[in-house]
């Protein structure tokens, strides 16, 4: 199981940080990947760019694929990263997930050459791995082979997001449940947009709380999704008993839809456990990952052919702000 976290902005200044994915598409029954060649360096490699400032590694892996290839894909699972040392003497660290390129988007975008990348070769893994000129890629495609051995290479996210800074109880009149954002609660609500946009997501679930329904709000707006609240997932239920969490946890990961749940502190790690349970993965297999400040949210990946054959990633990611 790979796990990522980048809820806080790198602070080493020596450091050089970059994503990219390996995409990937179906031809028949064959799996092949995607290696681009930049002329500028004369080197075949994987989609990949650096981090612009303000820019999560979510946001940059996406739009990098973009720009280099022209495919709108959705992140998948990570795969982790790699590091090396740039000339400079500087630690460069590369984090990569999967990303798969539908037969529509293939057709629909043909490769368009540009200012990074000249031309592109959808491969086999076996002859990827000979063409990338870095020992580093083939390391990286060994992971996403493992991925194709194992079954698990096509996912679909259960996303546990916590409501973004909100008006604190003892400062609000009203009953705990209609506590508005403060002003750096709506824009962390406005952050988390693109971070999560990279992951697609299909279904977006609130707790009928003022407080998640607005975090989500700018999301469902990007996505042109109609957010549905599901009062079991509120801080109020949960005080109840919160009886109803592992019911709505078992649907979403029936449903195979990569999917968005926004609920309270307090009830983040029950929705990450009752994800592991459902997956088939020891209860705590999430834990950790579920102690999450404002407007951070954990993503567990899972088979979309085996849903319930375990967790295939982790990863948590938040705001810069």
């Amino acid at each position: 199981m790979t796990t990522v976290s980048t809820t806080d902005e790198p602070t080493e200044l020596t450091s050089v940080y970059a994503a990219g994915a390996v995409l990937w598409r179906q031809e028949g029954d064959k799996i092949r990947v995607l290696v681009i060649h930049r002329d500028r360096h004369r080197d075949h490699s994987l989609a990949k760019g650096k981090v612009d400032p303000g820019e999560t590694l979510p946001e940059t892996a996406a739009r990098e694929v973009l720009e280099e290839t022209g495919y709108p894909a959705t992140l998948g699972a990570p795969l982790g990263s790699v590091e090396y040392d740039l000339p400079s003497g500087r630690r460069k660290e590369v984090h990569y997930w999967t990303a798969e390129v539908t037969e529509e988007m293939f057709r629909e975008h043909p490769f368009t050459p540009n200012d990074e990348v000249d031309r592109v070769e959808w491969l086999s893994v076996r002859k990827a791995r000979k063409l990338v000129s870095y020992e580093l890629d083939r390391d990286v495609l060994d992971r996403f082979q493992e991925r194709v051995d194992a079954g698990t290479l096509r996912t679909f996210a259960v996303i546990a997001l916590r409501h973004a800074k909100a008006v604190p109880p003892l400062g609000w009149p009203g009953d705990d449940a209609s506590r508005p954002l403060t002003a750096r609660g709506v824009e962390q609500a406005e952050l988390v947009v693109p971070i999560l946009r990279a992951f697609s997501p299909q279904v977006i679930l609130s707790s009928d709380a003022v407080r998640c329904t607005s975090t989500v709000r700018p999301l469902a707006e990007a996505m042109g999704i109609e957010p549905r609240t599901v009062p079991a997932i509120s801080q109020n239920a949960y005080d109840d008993g919160g009886d109803g969490i592992p019911e709505v946890v078992r649907d979403v990961v029936a449903s195979g839809r990569t999917t968005v749940l926004c609920s309270h502190s307090p009830v983040i790690p029950e929705i990450a456990r009752e994800i592991a349970l459902a997956a088939g993965s020891p209860a705590g297999a999430a834990s950790r990952h579920a102690m999450l400040s404002t407007a951070e949210c954990v993503l567990v990946h899972l088979s979309t052919e085996h849903p319930d054959g375990g967790i295939v990633a982790i990863e948590e990611h938040g705001p810069l702000v």
